[in-house]
């Protein structure tokens, strides 16, 4: 949790910084960041198959298979992130201007995507890395290195932004430099860290196709819900933009509020169920993974729904940090509050999906995010907002409809328990049952 407070602060931090030059700042890096959400949900996704392996393999004494698996997860991470910095040096201008944003929201928007695509490989790298050490256990090591690197991307945020002592003020291109040299020094530690003794993960050379074939099939429908959320926000960007440049840069403020207070902790319980029931499920113990994952829902249910009164509460003043702009403020209020009424339902979800994840199972997540992206996210903001004219209110309401029926998906799939089996299955096929002891080396 304090690792995932650590990284939204940093893009909390942008956001702020962004406010304090024009809506139009606020928006470019917004919009720029949808498009940085797909590097994210791979580097998550691939991160995903390696936590998976790593929790389960750890559990069963498996750790040459386990140090196999990080490694061919860094090396897909590493050709993976080619492609992103490659289009960040010829599409990124496009990919604002697409969306329908003025000539400024284009420029700076643009800027920004390009340089924080660049360092994409290394992006993954970081991802991946972190969530393959978490599977062992030591979920403290991730926060150490992430806490140094968005520390210092924060500095380097305020100094290269505004242009404190001796750098010029770059505005918007600032953000994105210091976000580009975060990821790249954290990319750097994490693979001093495995090859060294710090870690109990080790660097092997990739022999078990089988291997890459269980990381294929778990990161892919993890890769596909954030290839769904990009395709949604698309649309639904456009929409709102089409209310306003200043609707669109609330929405983005508002869903940092949330963001930034309730949503690391909703993460850090899913990273933690997702171990606790992969390492579980290692061990052959299938009622102890599936009662862990019902736990930590509840717990996250319990703690994250308070901070959601606390947003829901304060929202206005929270979201004045961000914009001096009135018009911005009071639909950017609107859009937290929408937000804080969720995080009960965002909660169980993130939770029971880190759960299922922890049995090699992503293909529910998937699915709960593209119908509820579709139907609920798009279908009720263009019918209700656009078609029938409630402006966007309809927003607001598609924002809980759509982590509602999420929850439905889910839970019919985690309480049914075949993703205990599935899990059990491909532990099979990689030879992962039987209690092997390896030194590293």
């Amino acid at each position: 949790m304090a690792e995932q407070v650590l990284r939204t602060l940093m893009r909390t931090t942008d956001l702020i910084v962004a406010g304090f030059f024009s809506p139009a700042a606020v928006a470019a890096v917004g919009l720029a960041d949808i498009y940085g959400r797909l590097p994210l949900w791979f580097g998550l996704g691939v991160g995903d198959g390696a936590i998976a392996l790593s929790s389960q393999d750890t559990g069963s004494g498996r750790t040459a298979n386990r140090d196999e698996a990080v490694s061919q997860a860094l090396l897909l991470g590493v050709l993976a992130g080619l492609p992103f910095a490659i289009f960040g040096l010829v599409g990124s201008f496009w990919a604002i201007e697409v969306l329908g944003a003025d000539a400024e929201t284009v420029r700076l928007g643009g800027l920004y995507l390009a340089i924080i695509l660049l360092t994409a490989p290394a992006f993954h790298v970081t991802m991946i890395a972190a969530r393959s050490i978490q599977g062992t256990g030591d979920t403290k090591t991730p926060m150490y290195v992430n806490a140094a690197a968005n520390a210092l991307n924060i500095a380097l945020t305020v100094t290269l932004a505004f242009g404190l002592g001796p750098f010029p003020e770059l505005s918007v291109v600032g953000i994105a430099v210091a976000t580009a040299v975060g990821d790249v020094l954290a990319a750097l530690t994490f693979l001093i860290v495995i090859y060294s003794s710090w870690s109990e993960l080790s660097f092997v050379r990739p022999t078990q196709l089988v291997i890459m074939k269980q990381l294929l099939v778990i990161s892919a429908p993890r890769v596909a819900e954030g290839i769904t959320e990009l395709i949604a926000e698309f649309p639904f960007n456009a929409i709102l933009l089409a209310f306003g440049t200043e609707v669109n840069a609330a929405y983005h403020i508002g869903r940092r509020v949330y963001q930034q207070i309730s949503s690391p902790l909703s993460r850090g319980y899913g990273t933690a169920a997702n171990i606790i029931s992969g390492q579980a499920l290692g061990r052959g113990d299938t009622d102890a993974a599936y009662f862990n994952g019902l736990a930590a829902a509840a717990l996250a249910v319990l703690t994250v729904g308070s901070l959601g009164a606390v947003i829901f509460v304060a929202a206005e003043p929270v979201v004045r940090v961000f914009t001096s702009d009135p018009t911005t403020i009071g639909y950017a209020t609107d859009f937290a509050r929408a937000y804080a009424i969720s995080t009960v339902l965002i909660a169980c979800y993130v939770v029971l999906a880190g759960s299922l994840r922890g049995g090699s199972e992503t293909r529910p997540p998937f699915v709960a995010k593209l119908t509820g992206a579709v139907v609920f996210l798009l279908g009720t903001t263009y019918l209700f907002g656009v078609h029938l004219e409630y402006g966007v209110v309809a927003a607001y309401v598609a924002v809980v409809a759509d982590f509602a029926w999420r929850n439905v998906v889910v839970s019919a799939v985690y309480l049914r328990g075949n993703w205990l089996e599935r899990g059990t299955e491909m532990m099979h096929e990689r030879g992962s049952l039987s209690v092997e002891t390896d030194s590293k080396e």
